[in-house]
């Protein structure tokens, strides 16, 4: 390469290119979007739901003979019949029983599945639920129990690691936008979304799975599923810069 293409190459990578800087101030706001929810993930949802499955599962039963109230904190077993049952699998995947006869409660409950209970159900069947906060939280008959959608569930690993994921996302919309934003050849053609984004994004997400599903089955807490993604993460994008930027070189 003569010395009058080198500066002309070089002073291509400064030159800023229109529409460019655009761009890059598009990904900063989009940027906001997912960094929006992962703080609602870890400062709403999480506290939320955590806070809710600790005052459940330390509720204690009610008094014996003691009179119904409404939104009470005591769990108590109550006797329902069974009026209608409805299991609508397929892309609906809608499972509902239609509880009368409660005292304090009748209506209808949403379940995930059909099992293992819903399927041996019918109407006319009597049921015993249990009962939190004036909401119905399990059915059961003898020793078969199903709970309902609205019944706390230890899932926060699971959420974490989504909310984690969120923000990870989000970092990397700053990244991209900010080296756009220089407006240099140089930087923003390695910050595309076939060159890194794409494989990046994939690679954030098989991470946070991963690490999220690991942490539920193994019971680890919750506020350690973020720094493992985060690190891996990190490292991962560094890896595949320094490979973007070896195939860009001039040979």
């Amino acid at each position: 390469m003569t010395p009058g293409n080198s500066e002309r190459s070089a002073a291509q990578t400064q030159v800023p290119v229109p529409g460019e800087r655009g761009i890059g101030a598009l990904l900063l706001l989009v940027s906001l979007i997912p960094a929006t929810v992962c703080w609602f993930v870890f400062a709403v949802q999480l506290p939320s739901d955590t806070g809710r499955l600790r005052d459940y599962t330390a509720a204690p039963p009610c008094a014996a003979g003691s009179a119904v109230q409404q939104g009470e904190r005591c769990v108590r077993a109550v006797p329902f019949t069974v009026e209608e049952v409805r299991l609508n699998g397929g892309r609906g995947q809608r499972f509902t029983v239609t509880l009368t006869g409660g005292p304090s409660w009748r209506g209808k409950l949403h379940f995930g599945g059909p099992g293992p209970l819903l399927e041996r159900l019918g109407p006319g069947d009597r049921v015993t639920g249990t009962v939190w906060q004036g909401a119905v939280m399990a059915l059961a008959v003898g020793d078969v129990r199903q709970e309902t959608a609205e019944e706390p569930r230890d899932e926060a690993q699971i959420l974490a690691g989504f909310g984690t994921y969120t923000g990870l996302a989000a970092a990397l919309g700053l990244w991209f936008g900010a080296a756009r934003l220089t407006g240099r050849r140089r930087l923003y053609e390695r910050h595309t979304w076939r060159g890194l984004g794409r494989p990046l994004l994939i690679a954030m997400a098989a991470i946070c799975l991963a690490v999220a599903v690991t942490s539920y089955v193994l019971g680890i807490p919750w506020w350690a599923v973020p720094v493992v993604p985060t690190l891996l993460s990190a490292f991962t994008a560094r890896q595949f810069d320094r490979y973007r930027r070896q195939q860009s070189a001039p040979a």
